[in-house]
């Protein structure tokens, strides 16, 4: 054979083997993929097949071949894939390549310093705040993992010091707004803070040939059987924080507020599909032991529907509501009344505002308006929002434990203001003095 040939015919397999190479990266190929993490590892075997074989079935018709970016790809998969449980998700990253360098064994191993999201994130806990009424709040933003027997792990900490600081409250909100899930071990370790121990309402999930219970192994030690107990969901709360609301809306320990959350209820992990790509599939699916079913694809539906964004505000008043129904008494159902008062006067509409009547110096203290409201100045301390109750009493929007009485003379002229506290205190201020 002449080496014109020869080269001719090297030239075909280097351009066949190429051809070769780029046929099997294709968006088929990829999906193939995807399919058999699905088939190998989704919960429920029999759906398994079913939906690896209809994604197979799709990418043979074309379905996918236009989509070459492997990010555009994922994308359209996940959408493809979510109607069938929510908890789909494919994702592509660059593959890492693999070092080919021979390692040195007598140098000593390269300590990676450890990288812990959750710590950057506070273990879900966003903030803990005691609102006016000792009306406890907890922002909590994920469900982080830990291990049970040992109390001192950073997460189960977190949200220990949480429970802590509100535990005078008489009534607590949790914000779960924004949680997007995580760990089913936070979810039944934060459930037994709100029941008698070994309370049967705990989720079971059934995977392929094994079972698994939410129920804590340690359960919270001083748990708040009677506090009243208002959860915040929305479109955005998902997988574990649905399945706290859940199980505490099916053990009728507290009112959920807001929107209709996520509806996924299968837990999972994420699978190695190859070329870069991996899906998130669910290996379980929970049962709940009240209502012999769960949330996927419906979500937890709220028990008080409002705008997600109002949530806070009407969890407040039913709060609010709430422990005052309960029988408090003295200061504390003073204090607590006046910040239901106060939260109403500034839901509503101010009322027509005849500043003139009230506009001025009274001693130390200076009445203005601004925007169809009073305001009180006391020297260099923050300027403060007075809402209306009635006739000329006022609440304190930044502190409702403090109020203001504007006082008139015999002929119907405010001549002074008196400031008084939910405790029983009370000063007096004569206009214009």
């Amino acid at each position: 054979m002449s080496k014109k040939h020869l080269f001719k015919g090297l030239a075909f397999a280097l351009l066949s083997i190429a051809s070769s190479a780029h046929a099997r990266e294709t968006p088929r190929v990829y999906v193939d993929g995807i399919a058999a993490a699905i088939e190998e590892n989704y919960f429920d075997e029999a759906r398994a097949k079913k939906i690896a074989a209809d994604l197979r079935s799709a990418a043979s018709t074309g379905k996918f071949d236009a989509l070459q970016n492997a990010r555009e790809l994922s994308s359209e998969l996940s959408t493809w894939l979510d109607p069938l449980d929510t908890h789909f998700d494919v994702s592509w990253a660059e593959p890492k390549p693999t070092s080919t360098a021979a390692r040195d064994s007598t140098l000593p191993e390269r300590v990676i310093p450890s990288n812990d999201p959750d710590k950057r994130k506070n273990y879900g806990v966003r903030n803990v705040e005691v609102l006016p009424g000792n009306i406890g709040y907890l922002d909590l933003r994920q469900f982080s993992g830990f291990e049970f027997g040992e109390r001192d792990q950073p997460a189960r900490q977190a949200v220990d010091a949480g429970l802590q600081l509100l535990s005078g409250t008489n009534a607590l909100i949790i914000d779960l707004r924004e949680n997007g899930g995580g760990a089913p071990q936070m979810v039944g370790y934060l459930s037994s803070a709100f029941v008698k121990k070994d309370s049967d309402i705990f989720n079971t999930f059934h995977g392929r040939g094994r079972t698994m219970s939410e129920a804590p192994l340690d359960w919270h030690p001083q748990p708040r059987l009677d506090t009243p107990l208002f959860i915040l969901i929305s479109g955005r709360t998902a997988s574990a924080a649905e399945a706290f609301a859940y199980t505490m809306q099916s053990a009728k320990r507290a009112i959920i507020v807001g929107e209709t959350s996520m509806g996924a209820a299968n837990p999972g992990a994420r699978v190695d599909a190859g070329n870069g790509f991996n899906v998130f599939v669910s290996f379980a699916s929970p049962i709940n032991p009240i209502t012999k079913t769960n949330w996927e694809g419906l979500g937890v539906k709220p028990d008080v529907a409002v705008a997600s964004a109002t949530a806070p505000e009407t969890a407040r008043l039913l709060a609010l509501q709430a422990v005052l129904a309960g029988g408090l008494q003295g200061d504390d159902a003073t204090d607590a009344r006046w910040a239901l008062n106060a939260l109403q006067a500034e839901s509503k509409s101010a009322p027509p505002l005849h500043a003139d009547d009230y506009v001025g110096s009274y001693g130390a203290l200076v009445i203005t308006e601004a925007n169809g409201r009073l305001m009180l100045k006391n020297g260099r301390r923050p300027i403060r929002t007075l809402l209306s109750l009635n006739d000329d009493r006022f609440a304190i929007k930044e502190d409702p434990s403090q109020r203001v009485i504007f006082v008139r003379d015999a002929n119907g002229k405010v001549e002074a203001l008196e400031s008084q506290t939910s405790s029983g205190g009370s000063d007096r201020y004569r206009r214009g003095g």
